[in-house]
């Protein structure tokens, strides 16, 4: 599967003088003229999901017929699990209430459906501001650089909570690649996990590319910080020689069980609409959200603030979603296999 970034063309400025379209148009504007549209969030200001919800904000209501007011509501908790129940069972289904949650709610929900209190079969995607693909670095000097030195000699790997998708790919790669880590996860979060191995504490940790890109550039840049493997689906282009962790094993289980991890950093940061919403607004915030990717106002406020941006669209984030939810039973047992063994 490609992702690639791709336009999505809308309908309504071709069918501008089709009655129903029209009729739907001015009940679209009417419906939300003086409205108030909701981002709601999983976690506190603060961080990536609060960075693009208020750059969503500020800008997604001007291609909404009737334009909105739109703002963001925080609901920390369980990382993202309870602002996610909310959204899967208690919020408005009327077009007033949209998300940005974690990128793991579907892995999770087909991992642990008896602990997941929401229905990712019911959520539709609106797009995606950026990929969370997570790369693993290593510091300049540290016993091993490489692959196969990390596989031979090893390092002290610098990781957060079990729970973190930064954290795991360490326990992925100890477990499927073969990886001689020493797992040290005891640190508040992955960026404390970067600021040890330029200490010099730790060998290696892992953080989604978007943050090594933008705090931790000029640690890249200059060979302080080593790019080893990647977790996603494709390449990240900015360091396509880059190994791929599913290119690293051969047998096919553990490929499979690398792929699901991957395809979850691929969602990224991305708008959710909430279940049982009709089909015309849902379609109307696709239709907005690729408006306004296009808008120059969106892109300088974007490069401005130094927000990254790897856009995908509604089409592509459902294919990945479609990809995780159909996961054999035997596959996804691979993986949580890997995850609790990995740290031990």
């Amino acid at each position: 599967m490609t992702y690639f970034k791709k336009w999505i063309t809308t309908a309504l400025s071709i069918a501008a003088f089709s009655s129903p379209v029209f009729a739907q148009s001015e009940g679209l504007e009417s419906f939300y003229g003086g409205e108030t549209v909701t981002i709601l969030i999983g976690h506190p200001p603060g961080g990536t999901f609060n960075l693009y919800a208020q750059l969503a904000a500020a800008h997604l209501g001007d291609h909404i017929p009737g334009n909105p007011e739109v703002i963001v509501q925080h609901m920390p908790g369980g990382g993202g699990s309870l602002a996610a129940a909310f959204f899967s069972n208690k919020a408005p289904t009327d077009g007033t209430m949209i998300a940005i949650l974690p990128e793991t709610l579907t892995i999770k929900q087909v991992m642990a459906p008896e602990d997941s209190l929401w229905d990712m079969n019911k959520m539709r995607y609106i797009g995606r501001f950026t990929d969370v693909t997570s790369v693993m670095g290593v510091r300049k000097g540290a016993p091993a650089t490489t692959v196969e030195g990390l596989r031979d000699v090893g390092g002290n790997f610098a990781c957060s909570g079990t729970t973190t998708g930064s954290a795991q790919t360490g326990a992925l790669a100890r477990y499927f690649a073969g990886f001689n880590l020493n797992m040290v996860c005891g640190y508040d979060t992955a960026t404390a996990g970067v600021l040890a191995i330029l200490r010099g504490e730790a060998d290696l940790t892992s953080t989604i590319w978007t943050n090594w890109n933008a705090t931790q550039r000029e640690h890249i840049d200059s060979g302080a910080v080593i790019p080893v493997v990647q977790f996603g689906l494709n390449p990240i282009e900015a360091i396509a020689d880059v190994p791929l962790a599913m290119d690293l094993v051969d047998d096919p289980k553990a490929r499979a069980a690398l792929q699901l991890f991957a395809a979850s950093g691929e969602v990224g940061r991305a708008l959710l609409g909430s279940p049982d919403m009709e089909e015309a607004k849902y379609q109307m915030f696709v239709d907005a959200f690729a408006a306004m990717i296009e808008d120059p106002t969106f892109i300088a406020d974007a490069e401005s603030s130094k927000v990254p941006l790897n856009i995908a669209q509604a089409d592509e984030l459902e294919e990945i979603k479609a990809l995780i939810l159909a996961t054999p039973d035997d596959e996804t047992e691979n993986l949580k296999v890997a995850l609790d063994e990995g740290f031990k």
